[in-house]
């Protein structure tokens, strides 16, 4: 694969985490030079697809200094042409929009990409545009905290507006707890957001864009929300929406307006939303340029035959050297994930033995599944069976995370 001076097409991942595999495979099976810049603390652990070449950056639980990592890519950049610049990690989202705005390369700018990662500016973004979201302050203005505190009634959630997931999110229950937060972080908290607590069931669609046009999307729902999973140690399940049904064409709908509002052109997307049970309507929660975590990726393509890796790989390449895409068929099936921490440091799960497992979790404590059927109704009977013989023969929980990542 060439770009338009005809050399090879190069690009530039970045990885902070392990993850991003299919993306690697599938652009090195699409004849591109592939770089990957990672972390230094996973030289010793990851084990990454044959690329063409393999870049350490010195990191601290995983973050890289940005000034040094602009320094190295320049110095890359001396004897190598780099094409498209691609962050496999959402925390690597900024480092690649300023890595772009320093280098020229085409893709999304600072600017741009605040509306993937800030939940501050998705927020306004949204709400600008007459799309429903939990009324929110920003945290800096004490007057503003308090005219909201005083008139939104709780409770609240204090939240990083640059996290990804639940991380570093506390649920305040008075307004006290919400002024110990903001006194707490300090000088950090124009960092944060404070918005009212929506009960409801949370729902996410993950998405293909070509062009500026939606090519795809599944629409999913979380057995529990991932900030009661996250902080309460539950077991996290989602499951693919009934095809056709009110909620699912509804959420696919809102979807589509939320990813034109923000620009996203190109790409993949995995988006979130909550259906509130006080209303019974569809509120935008946050979204993102990048494939689904915790095995979402996988659910999906077990469900349908699509994996998202692969397909953003293939629009990267398309969008660098001006050709087309046409995302493949689809399957029909419906499929289910469950995915928990376990006490056994590696979980003998050979008593799940239904059809319809196709997936099982090979991690050290944890465990993990995924189901499919073309009967909705026998997913979800296996993810309430599955969940109850987890919790009650190998569920653990842990601390909620602050700031790292697993």
């Amino acid at each position: 694969m060439s770009n338009h001076s005809g050399a090879p097409l190069t690009l530039l991942c970045l990885a902070s985490y392990e993850k991003g595999h299919r993306f690697l495979e599938e652009a090195k099976n699409l004849g591109c030079r592939v770089f990957l810049l990672t972390s230094l603390s996973l030289k010793d652990t990851a084990v990454w697809p044959a690329v063409d070449d393999i870049f350490y950056m010195p990191d601290d639980h995983h973050e890289w200094n940005l000034q040094h990592t602009l320094l190295a890519v320049s110095h890359l950049w001396r004897t190598q042409h780099i094409d498209r610049i691609i962050p496999l990690d959402d925390f690597d989202v900024e480092k690649a929009a300023a890595l772009r705005e320093h280098l020229r390369v085409p893709g999304m700018g600072e600017s741009q990409t605040r509306f993937f990662r800030d939940k501050l500016a998705m927020r306004l973004r949204t709400s600008e545009n007459g799309v429903r979201v939990p009324r929110f302050v920003h945290a800096l203005n004490y007057e503003a905290v308090r005219l909201f505190l005083e008139t939104v009634p709780g409770p609240w959630v204090f939240k990083p507006r640059l996290m990804a997931g639940a991380l570093g999110i506390k649920k305040c229950y008075d307004a006290q707890e919400v002024w110990d937060h903001i006194h707490r972080v300090g000088d950090d908290q124009g960092l944060y957001l404070i918005e009212e607590f929506i009960p409801g069931d949370v729902l996410h669609v993950d998405s293909i864009w070509f062009d500026g046009q939606m090519q795809y999307a599944v629409a999913s729902r979380y057995g529990a929300p991932p900030l009661e999973v996250s902080q309460g140690g539950g077991i996290f399940m989602t499951r693919l929406l009934e095809r056709g049904s009110d909620l699912e064409q509804g959420l696919l709908q809102l979807n589509e307006r939320v990813l034109q509002v923000m620009g996203l052109e190109n790409g993949v997307s995995h988006t979130e939303f909550i259906c509130a049970h006080h209303d019974g309507r569809l509120y935008f929660l946050e979204t993102s340029a990048r494939v689904g975590g915790a095995h979402i990726s996988d659910l999906l393509e077990y469900s349908t035959g699509i994996n998202m890796w692969t397909e953003w790989a293939k629009i990267e390449v398309a969008c660098a050297t001006g050709g087309g895409y046409q995302v493949p068929s689809a399957h029909s099936e419906y499929g289910g994930l469950l995915v928990s921490l376990a006490r056994q440091e590696w979980p003998d799960t050979s008593s799940f033995c239904d059809p319809e497992l196709v997936w099982r979790m090979h991690k050290l404590h944890h465990i993990g599944f995924i189901v499919k059927s073309h009967d909705i109704g026998r997913i979800d009977y296996l993810l309430h069976e599955y969940a109850a013989r987890v919790r009650a023969g190998y569920h653990a929980s842990a601390p909620a995370q602050e700031t790292a990542r697993d």
